[in-house]
């Protein structure tokens, strides 16, 4: 009963994260690009973004302390990895690259369009072009290696 209430709690996380990233790729981004001439528009992204960040560092939180509990609760040991199953090994790496694009997104990617969109369009270097360009891609290539992710997951599942 434990492992299972465990589990649910690490699939809750990761549905939140998951279904989220979900959500303003596919609804909240293209919306806004086609209100994009409205004023509040911008505003409300930004709103729904700020709110997100929260519940994605917050599942990610859980997904670390409940990840392990689970390796542990399967019968692998923790710290020898390469007695893992691979896929396990393959999952968790996806993970590392999903964590560093979310990192980059939200530390680096994030801020720089902040300061680029307050300045005006004929200011903007091409540089400034090329991150508005980078930063709509990363969110889509992001929520890409959540699906492998979640392939991995159920992969994994069945072992």
């Amino acid at each position: 009963m434990a492992s299972s209430i465990l589990v649910w709690i690490h699939l809750l996380a990761a549905v939140s994260w998951i279904g989220g990233t979900i959500f303003l790729s596919l609804v909240l981004a293209p919306s806004y690009r086609a209100l994009a001439s409205k004023p509040d528009a911008g505003a409300l992204f930004r709103a729904t973004a700020r709110r997100f960040r929260v519940i994605v560092w917050s599942a990610v939180a859980v997904l670390l302390m409940t990840g392990p509990l689970l390796v542990v609760s399967r019968g692998w040991p923790l710290f020898e990895p390469m007695r893992w199953p691979s896929v396990l090994g393959m999952k968790l790496a996806l993970v590392g690259i999903l964590l560093l694009m979310t990192l980059a997104h939200d530390l680096v990617f994030g801020p720089r369009v902040r300061a680029i969109m307050a300045m005006p369009a004929d200011q903007r270097e091409p540089s400034d072009r090329t991150i508005l360009t980078a930063a709509t891609w990363l969110p889509r290539l992001g929520l890409l290696v959540a699906l492998a992710v979640v392939l991995a997951a159920v992969m994994l599942a069945r072992q």
